[in-house]
Order: C-alpha cells, then sequence, then structure tokens
C-alpha cells in the first residue's frame, strides 16, 4: 500500500491473503498462511533457529563485533523540499518525502534530506539504498491521526499481525537508515495514542487479548487485521526483515510505543541516539529475533525498558523461531527505565550471546540493571549473557533481576531458562539487593558469576528463590547502614 492510501477492509486484506502476497509501499508480504523466516521468499531475515554455535565469553566478542557493520550511501542528496515539502509546520510532507524516497532508490541510493524546518508528516516507508537523514534543526512531526498509517505486515508485543504502519518503517530492504542531528516526535500524548494504554482499564486490552489469542492457536496472519478502528499502537522506527540497518544521531520523542523496534533484522548498529519518552510501553531499543546488532553511545530515558531484547511470544514466537543472539551494548547511558538491558518478556524463540560494557545507569526511577522476564508459556532459553565495567548509581529493585514468576508465572507447560550469566568488574552506590531472583522448581536458574565487583548501599536481604550456581569472586557487598549484632565481641586488638 502507497503512503496516504486508504486502509484496505477487513475483506479486501483476506482476499489479497489468499493470493499469497500482501502488496505496500515497502515490499510484498508473504501471508498465504502462518510463514516462518526461513520460508519467506526473498527475505533478509536471519534463518529459523539461529546460527549453529554459541558464544563462550568475552573472548568471542571481537569477532561478532567485527561482523556488524554499518551501511554506506552514494554520495547524492534528494531534499524532500525539492519535491514539494513546506517545513512550516502544518503543510503534510507526506507525498513529498515519498516522492524522495522514490526518486534517490530509483537512482541508486544515497540520502533523503529533510532540512532545517519542521515538516508534518505521517507514515514514511523505506526502500533499499535510502539515508533519511534528518539535519540539525529539522523537525519530522508524525500525525496522531491513526488514518496516515496505512495496514502493514507488523509485530505488536511478539505477535506477527497486520496492523498499523509503524511511524517510519522498512520491509525486506537492504541497506536503509535513519540518521542526522534532527528531532523524530512522534506526537504520542494521553489525548492521542497513549489514551488506548492509560490504566487501570485501558482501551486497547479487548485488541490485544484477541490478537494473543490468535497467536496462540495459529491462525494465519493474514487474518489477524487490527489497524482502522482498533486501538493497537504502532511503533515509531520498525526496520522488518532487513539487512544492514543504520538508525544514528536522531533525537526521539513522544513515540506511541516502543520506539526502535529491528524485527528479524541482520547487521544493525543503533548508535548515538538520544531517546526521551515517558508514555506507557516507550521501551528505548527492542531488537527481536535479530541478529548481529550493536548499540553504542545512546541515551536512554523511557517510560518503559531502555532496552529489551526480545524473540516472540509464546506460541507465535516458537512458530517463526528466530533467536535474537550476537547482541553488543556499550558506551550507553541509562536514566529513567524498568530495567537498563532486558531479556524479555517475549523471548520465546530463544536469546543468546548478549554482551554489554561501559555503560552508565542511574536514576531514582530505574528500576533495575540487568533484568530477565520469562515464565512457563514464554518457555525460553536464554543464555551467554555478559556484562563488564558497568557503573551503577541508583536503582530501585536490584542489580541483577531474574524474574520467572512474571504475568503467568509456573503456570504452563515450557521450561524457562536463563545461564550462563557473568557481571565483571560492575559497582553500584545504591540499590536494595544485588540479586532479586524468583525462579521455581521446575525452572533451571544456573551458572552465575560475579566477579571483582564492588555493591555498596544495601538496604535489603537477597532473593534467591529457585536459583542454582551462584559464584561469587572478589565481590564486596557494603550494607547503608553498618550495625553490629547485640551480642557481638568486639574483634581483638592486633
Amino acid at each position: 500500500m502507497e503512503q496516504g492510501k486508504k486502509n484496505l477492509s477487513r475483506r479486501e486484506a483476506l482476499k489479497l491473503g489468499a493470493l499469497g502476497g500482501f502488496v505496500m509501499g515497502a515490499g510484498a508480504l508473504p501471508l498465504a498462511g502462518c510463514v516462518s523466516a526461513a520460508s519467506a521468499g526473498g527475505s533478509y531475515a536471519p534463518a529459523a533457529g539461529g546460527s549453529a554455535g554459541s558464544v563462550r565469553g568475552w573472548e568471542d566478542y571481537p569477532a561478532i563485533l567485527a561482523r556488524i557493520k554499518a551501511p554506506t550511501f552514494p554520495a547524492r542528496d534528494f531534499p524532500i523540499t525539492q519535491f514539494g515539502a513546506i517545513g512550516n509546520g502544518s503543510a503534510d510532507a507526506t507525498e513529498a518525502i515519498r516522492k524522495a524516497i522514490e526518486a534517490c532508490h530509483a537512482a541508486g541510493g544515497g540520502r533523503v534530506v529533510v532540512p532545517a524546518g519542521v515538516f508534518a508528516t505521517g507514515a514514511i516507508h523505506l526502500k533499499s539504498n535510502v539515508n533519511l537523514h534528518v539535519s540539525e534543526g529539522a523537525t519530522l512531526k508524525f500525525s496522531p491521526d491513526p488514518a496516515q498509517y496505512p495496514l502493514v505486515f507488523t509485530r505488536w508485543e511478539g505477535v506477527e499481525c497486520m496492523n498499523y504502519s509503524p511511524l517510519i518503517y522498512a520491509f525486506e530492504q537492504e541497506n536503509v537508515a535513519v540518521t542526522g542531528k534532527g528531532l523524530l516526535d512522534g506526537s504520542a500524548s494521553n489525548d492521542t495514542w497513549w489514551a488506548w494504554n492509560i490504566k487501570p482499564n485501558p482501551k486497547q486490552n479487548p485488541d490485544r487479548n484477541k490478537l494473543i489469542e490468535m497467536g496462540e492457536k495459529g491462525v494465519p496472519v493474514a487474518e489477524r487485521v487490527f489497524g482502522q478502528g482498533h486501538l493497537l499502537r504502532p511503533n515509531f522506527i520498525q526496520p522488518n526483515r532487513c539487512r544492514n540497518v543504520l538508525i544514528e544521531g536522531v533525537s526521539i520523542i513522544n513515540s506511541p510505543m516502543w520506539e526502535i523496534h529491528p524485527v528479524l533484522c541482520t547487521n544493525v548498529t543503533v548508535r548515538g541516539v538520544r531517546i526521551k519518552a515517558h508514555g506507557p510501553n516507550n521501551d528505548g531499543c527492542d531488537p527481536e529475533c535479530s541478529r548481529d546488532v550493536l548499540i553504542e553511545d545512546c541515551v536512554f530515558d523511557t517510560g518503559d525498558d531502555c532496552i529489551a531484547i526480545k524473540s516472540g511470544r509464546n506460541n507465535d514466537g516458537r512458530r517463526v523461531n528466530v533467536p535474537s543472539e550476537n547482541i553488543i551494548v556499550r558506551n550507553c547511558q541509562m536514566k529513567d527505565g524498568h530495567g537498563g538491558v532486558v531479556l524479555g518478556s517475549e523471548c520465546s524463540g530463544n536469546i543468546r550471546n548478549v554482551f554489554v560494557e561501559n555503560c552508565e545507569m542511574d536514576s531514582p526511577n530505574l528500576d533495575r540493571a540487568l533484568r530477565f522476564k520469562n515464565n512457563a508459556i514464554r518457555g525460553a532459553v536464554i543464555e551467554n549473557v555478559f556484562m563488564r565495567n558497568v557503573r551503577i548509581g541508583r536503582v530501585g529493585e536490584a542489580v541483577l533481576t531474574i524474574d520467572f514468576m512474571y504475568e503467568e508465572g509456573p503456570n504452563g507447560p515450557y521450561k524457562p531458562v536463563a545461564r550462563n550469566i557473568e557481571i565483571s568488574n560492575v559497582t553500584s552506590t545504591a540499590s536494595p539487593r544485588v540479586m532479586y531472583i524468583a525462579g521455581y522448581e521446575k525452572a533451571e536458574i544456573d551458572r552465575i558469576r560475579f566477579i571483582n565487583c564492588t555493591f555498596k548501599g544495601l538496604t535489603a536481604a537477597e532473593v534467591m528463590g529457585g536459583a542454582g550456581s551462584v559464584e561469587m569472586r572478589n565481590v564486596v557487598m557494603e550494607p547503608a547502614k553498618k550495625v553490629a549484632g547485640l551480642n557481638s565481641n568486639a574483634a581483638p586488638a592486633k
């Protein structure tokens, strides 16, 4: 569907799905049933099941980092003003941006340049070899009108469906980017997108529950039609089944939902991005079922998880069967958020080989530094997670949280696993505890190592429910208030 065209009706969507293709501005969508990443013809998605091997530790880090290379683009510029865009904050630039992207793509690639000014727009669909460059002093202000976001193949909270287009979207494209020092403003507020998920009774719940049920029952993706008339908010930036992706330099505010959401992508770089968005589900960066991902030099100040690594929800995640793997997070700053680096909860395709280093995490409104969310319905294996040289100031719950009682908890047939987790050269100055581990008898939480760490300002007892092996080597744990026992004798003088 081209930008600006009306949404297809449910009947039209199903008809096209039955014919085996759903053609939109970003590519042909394979929807004639529940397709896996491996069976999607022409897709740049990682293969089902992921890579053959797993990493041993930091010794494997250099090889992964060397594989992740940002795409480059021809030295050709396509200013959107030459295609009719006016940066006065009110004139609709959607069609001008579409034309500039088409011209850039047809010419073999280059930069589609947004110059200084405020440009109002609806959904933007990127094509191969196109770098959407938002210049310093430029703002892309996205409309809060749902009618501006046509129906596309997407993934919503780990379940594939047809829904509103993300604000910036690419499907099965290669060499795509969003760069520059400009501002991306999603225009979300409690009067627009966020109004759909205001607690305690979110308006989105009937649609959310319906989509999750469809995923559990294996309803063909072509029949999971939402969008207009429904209340499932779009993500801000979503490359879907793409290869060679770069998001660099931009600032992002007021997102409807998750900010940066690479789905089934390979070779992704997110660099120097500043995110400030405190709406519901305003995760900062959520790589899902993606391989070889570098997130570096970013600032996250969010209403939900700063970074959340995902791989599909429940039966739908197992159907797609692609892990997130080989993820590097470095030199980032995490402020407000539910967690600094989070794995799950949509993790049914498994997560492995995650490296976090040289980050700062500190805020009275940051709940945890490293968090795992899993349960007996997700049933994921999360393994080979390494964190080093991270400075933690204040967090609300713990340095490390492993929560297998999340949502459905132990009530399901699948075994959740978290294993081979190493935390080294990490310091904290004010957290209630080091570990909050909530497991259960049939789950596996094992091989956790703390090496050369110092944790100060502790105020609560450690929680170790259901944990297996936890090793501490050269670890200092200091309570906030040191009180001698009433019956303690003084140490002998030396």
